[in-house]
């Protein structure tokens, strides 16, 4: 991995970390300029938002991601966990979801 990949990956890390959600199943890493986002994701556990919509989250994320210098695309495999434990799939590549 090279150094500018390796510093592009614990920005996102640290971009990421801001949002309220629980990312400990996250693998993230950066190729080439291109984020590869890959695992499970779920609402903080006593986060005061209730309400948070994860597909909505990552989207945001996705978005932003994207708008940074140095990021030519974002690959997102991600599992979202609900209220209820089911798991949902959300895949933000440019293929499946336009953000």
């Amino acid at each position: 991995m090279s150094v500018v990949d390796s510093a592009l990956t614990r920005e996102v890390l640290r971009d990421i970390s801001k949002r309220p959600l629980d990312i400990s199943q996250l693998s993230v890493h950066v190729t080439r300029g291109v984020v590869h986002l890959q695992g499970r994701v779920d609402k903080l556990r006593g986060s005061s938002h209730h309400d948070l919509d994860l597909h909505e989250e990552m989207g945001i994320i996705v978005r932003l991601l994207k708008q940074k210098p140095g990021i030519r695309d974002v690959c997102c495999e991600v599992e979202l966990m609900g209220d209820d434990s089911s798991l949902k799939r959300f895949d933000g590549t440019r293929r499946v979801a336009r953000f």
